[in-house]
């Protein structure tokens, strides 16, 4: 439980380099990590120096001595092995050792794995099985002294001179270990699946992969994946809440009379790259009726939520002033059937527009607007049919990126929004989230 575990190979600046007389890789990382389990690779050259003066296990136990480090130790001899520069023996053998080690494990354990002792075959077997993902383990490199190659020198070597002259064995000594991010294949396949999903915006799909994966490979991004998530679905609380803690800045529109119109918008535009036309159309009523209502106020100066309750024409609000009276007499004037207690809608707007006298390219885009609306807005929620950019076309003489276009007009008009700019904020988001993966 809660146990650190080293597999290293004995390279030839183990366990003090003869050169530089500093910690060789090996004992470097027990110094820094304290392992309760060592285990050692020994080939036929480095089995003989152990069998000769005890070098290994002579430095570990003076560590021990001087810290008070406890350990357990296990030797692997090969001393019949000459060829160590053979990757496929070493991959194979080194394999199944970390598969009998990894049954001593739990999931509270950790395991090391010394990447900086032995022949570069031995070094670039463990990376493999690192990045294969086959065990989940922290890759360890030590850096020279002086950061540049080591030299090896096994003549007249005095284990017990190295040791007392170690400058490692000073307190404050430098620490020269350091994990190596390795990530594995199953990883770099998962994230370029969540890119994909992120291009797609299917944030919701890239949540979910993200999810499996070690947390120390998604930590620069998860929560912003998660926030990209609940944004698509109007979850405002949960956006502010990820945003507040993590300052992503990611959402222009904070004002809450405008920003669920904004949001709304900006997921109809994805309806549409998707080509979900149905979904699209039958998702416009709520943001055209509103746009209107603000377009009203910013071009005449008139609330018209002022003159309703919860979202009912209020006739006594309607005659408490003049400009009440005018919606009455416009309204009951119009081709309309309009009576007091009704609900307000998009179709009472077009009328108003025209009743209280607008300039005339405003008043066509509201009426256009409207026309779509009504003709394809009802045949999509109301009947099962299919529905194409083609079809969209023919009915209302705009494809469905010119009403998408009409739409965000309508919006600018209104002064929901302040700058197209602020129509990128999806692909800003996606842009900022694929960066921080790449950190």
């Amino acid at each position: 439980m809660n146990k650190t575990y080293l597999f290293s190979t004995v390279g030839g600046t183990d366990p003090i380099s003869n050169y530089n007389g500093r910690d060789g890789a090996l004992l470097h990382i027990c110094r820094v990590y304290r392992p309760d389990y060592v285990v050692m690779y020994m080939s036929g050259e480095i089995y003989k120096n152990h069998e000769a003066d005890n070098r290994y296990l002579y430095c570990l136990d003076k560590l021990k001595e001087n810290t008070g480090w406890e350990y357990e130790y296990k030797i692997i001899p090969h001393p019949e092995l000459k060829k160590v520069h053979e990757f496929d023996y070493f991959y194979d053998e080194f394999k199944k050792i970390i598969a009998e080690l990894f049954e001593k494990l739990d999931n509270t354990d950790t395991l090391l794995l010394n990447i900086s002792s032995g022949t570069p075959a031995m070094k670039s077997a463990l990376l493999v099985l690192k990045t294969l993902g086959e065990y989940p383990c922290k890759t360890i490199q030590v850096s020279t002294p002086d950061n540049k190659m080591n030299e090896h020198h096994h003549e007249g070597y005095d284990v017990e001179f190295l040791w007392e002259f170690d400058e490692d064995n000073e307190e404050g000594f430098e620490n020269r270990c350091k994990e190596v991010f390795c990530p594995s294949l199953s990883v770099v396949k998962n994230e370029e699946i969540i890119k994909e999903h992120i291009r797609a915006y299917d944030y919701e799909a890239a949540y979910s992969v993200a999810k499996m994966l070690p947390r120390d490979y998604t930590k620069n991004y998860i929560d912003l994946l998660q926030l990209a998530s609940r944004r698509i679905l109007l979850d405002f609380d949960r956006v502010d809440e990820i945003d507040r803690k993590k300052q992503y800045k990611c959402v222009p529109v904070k004002d809450p009379k405008t920003r669920p119109y904004y949001e709304y918008m900006l997921m109809l535009e994805l309806k549409l790259q998707r080509k979900e036309y149905t979904e699209f159309i039958r998702g416009i009523t709520p943001v055209v009726l509103g746009s209107f209502i603000f377009l009203f106020q910013g071009t005449f100066g008139i609330n018209l939520r002022r003159y309703t309750s919860k979202g009912k024409w209020d006739e006594e609000k309607l005659y408490k002033d003049d400009n009440g009276r005018k919606i009455i007499s416009v309204l009951q004037s119009s081709r309309l059937e309009f009576k007091a207690g009704g609900y307000l809608y998009s179709s009472q707007l077009v009328e108003l527009f025209k009743g209280f006298g607008c300039d005339e390219e405003i008043l066509n885009l509201v009426v256009n607007v409207r026309s779509i609306e009504e003709r394809l807005r009802n045949r999509a929620a109301h009947q099962i049919i299919m529905l194409d950019d083609k079809v969209i076309k023919e009915d209302t003489g705009f494809s469905g990126r010119e009403i998408m276009n009409m739409m965000k007009k309508l919006m600018e008009e209104a002064g929901i929004v302040k700058s197209r700019k602020m129509w990128n904020s999806y692909e800003t988001m996606n842009e900022q989230l694929i960066r921080l993966m790449g950190e």
